[in-house]
């Protein structure tokens, strides 16, 4: 997901997709500090659209998939530096299940953002993200996790 300039705020929508203690994510790298974050498929939210409406929409046009259920979580608002230049993002985070029960059998997800990137999203246990792991948005792990 490509998202914008230092002055502009960007609406977001991420789709948690969970299987069991697993969620699948996407490993994100960023070149300025070497640091590598875990995130879960998302994307724009189009004028117009509502959240629910992008997650279906990017889910749909990224991995070829449907949902049978997309339930609003919450809001996270976050301010952050990433290769070397102020961002600031709005997620709105949805619980979402898939109607294609052969997704959460694969490893991997092939995503395709069109213009030629392509990358993959694997399956990760959410344990990971409560040691060392870092799961982005910040303060997503608490939409997630189980209480401790």
């Amino acid at each position: 997901m490509s998202v914008g300039s230092n002055d502009t705020i960007w609406p977001i929508a991420a789709a948690v997709i969970r299987d069991g203690e697993r969620i699948l994510v996407w490993e994100d790298y960023d070149p300025s500090t070497g640091e590598v974050v875990a995130v879960p498929l998302a994307g724009g939210i189009e004028f117009g659209e509502t959240g629910a409406q992008a997650i279906r929409r990017e889910l749909a046009e990224e991995i070829g998939a449907t949902t049978t259920r997309v339930e609003y979580l919450g809001l996270i608002e976050e301010i952050f530096e990433w290769n070397g230049a102020q961002r600031h993002e709005l997620y709105l985070i949805y619980d979402v299940d898939l109607a294609d029960p052969n997704f959460y059998a694969m490893e991997e997800v092939e995503v395709d953002e069109g213009k030629g990137d392509v990358y993959c999203a694997r399956w990760r246990p959410l344990s990971d993200f409560m040691d060392s792991a870092r799961l982005v948005p910040d303060g997503l792990l608490d939409f997630v996790a189980p209480p401790r």
